[in-house]
């Protein structure tokens, strides 16, 4: 359950300046008294440089948030352009620094595979807006796949997803003020969300790039069943076979990317797929793995705007969802320490295999 907006502000954007006053102070103490341990010491200053390093980062952000609507009039032009560029460079720099904290102190390593682009091939793609479908799994992959958007294809990210990241008083805040959806569980059924990505989708720039994950959560053995099941109760057999086939992804949830692609006709589709993330599921996981020595491999398709089917039929539209999905989902089985045999299943359309 999300409290109120107010007693978000009131409550917990205070409490982790607190938080971030009293690691900054303790810091000293804290290391020593990890590293007077034996076993784990590393992996325990490790962990509290990062949590140091994203307090900081975060605090710095929140300030920075309330200069913004003090000067804007007390909130009443945050909805203007230059506002709206600010709140943007605040989220780059945000999660710049949680970027490379993360690279430095903990040891993570990550490799995006995309084919090289010329300067003015480049400058084409930055003139269509993107509707990108990623695979959800593991901690911090939608934040890194924004962190991406941001500082190498400079777009500015709308973003469907899950209220309870409001939790966190700096995304809380910024997320607020820039055009994303909210959703809640206990009323992920409603139609309300449906017309929310649609107006998102609508109002894309040129520059803009609309993020949702399918798959509506992180991989788990029961939602994965779970998922299977609720397509058998829909009658619908074939796709509860195809996702049997897909044992490293949930079976996507087609509404509210069908409706982005109606939306805007002119924007091309990025299909996202990574390996690495969901071998870190837990806070025990992320323990054990310090410091990280395997890479997290990523891979993004490009599908331009002409190749999506979007006057095609609701029908061979989802297959046309589901066949990208055995695409990604055989891209992991081939980068995974463990593979998987690769699910079978129609191939996806033709596709331009660059980027944004």
């Amino acid at each position: 359950m999300v409290p109120p907006r107010l007693v978000r502000r009131i409550v917990l954007a205070p409490l982790l300046i607190v938080i971030a006053v009293a690691v900054v102070v303790l810091f000293l103490p804290l290391a020593l008294l990890a590293a007077a341990f034996g076993l784990g010491r590393l992996r325990a200053l490790r962990l509290l440089r990062f949590a140091l390093i994203w307090l900081v980062a975060e605090t710095a952000a929140l300030f920075m948030c309330l200069a913004l609507w003090i000067t804007s009039g007390f909130g009443g032009r945050l909805r203007t352009e230059p506002y709206q560029s600010r709140h943007y460079a605040i989220m780059e720099w945000y999660l710049g620094r949680l970027y490379r904290a993360a690279v430095s102190t903990l040891g993570l390593r990550i490799e995006v595979q995309e084919p090289d682009l010329t300067t003015a091939e480049q400058a084409a793609r930055l003139a269509r807006p993107v509707i990108v479908l990623s695979r959800h799994a593991g901690p911090g992959d939608s934040l890194l796949l924004v962190h991406h958007l941001l500082t190498v294809y400079h777009r500015r990210p709308r973003i469907v997803m899950k209220a309870a990241l409001q939790l966190d008083p700096g995304l809380d805040v910024v997320t607020n003020r820039v055009p994303n959806v909210f959703i809640y569980p206990q009323r992920a059924g409603e139609k309300i969300y449906t017309e929310q990505i649609r107006r998102l989708a609508a109002g894309l720039g040129h520059d803009g790039a609309l993020v949702i994950f399918p798959e509506g959560g992180n991989w788990t053995p029961g939602r994965w069943r779970r998922g299977i099941r609720r397509l058998e109760r829909q009658g619908r057999a074939d796709l509860a076979a195809r996702a049997r086939d897909m044992p490293h992804l949930l079976a996507p949830r087609p509404g509210g990317a069908l409706a982005a692609l109606a939306a805007c006709p002119s924007a091309d589709v990025i299909f996202v797929g990574h390996a690495g993330l969901d071998q870190l599921a837990s806070v025990a996981d992320v323990w054990r793995s310090l410091p990280m020595d395997h890479v997290v491999e990523a891979r993004w398709w490009r599908v331009p705007a002409a190749g999506v089917p979007r006057t095609a039929d609701h029908d061979a539209q989802v297959r046309w969802l589901y066949d990208w999905w055995a695409r990604i989902d055989a891209w992991i089985s081939q980068n995974t320490p463990q593979p998987v045999a690769p699910a079978e299943g129609p191939g996806p359309s033709p596709v331009d295999e660059t980027l944004a």
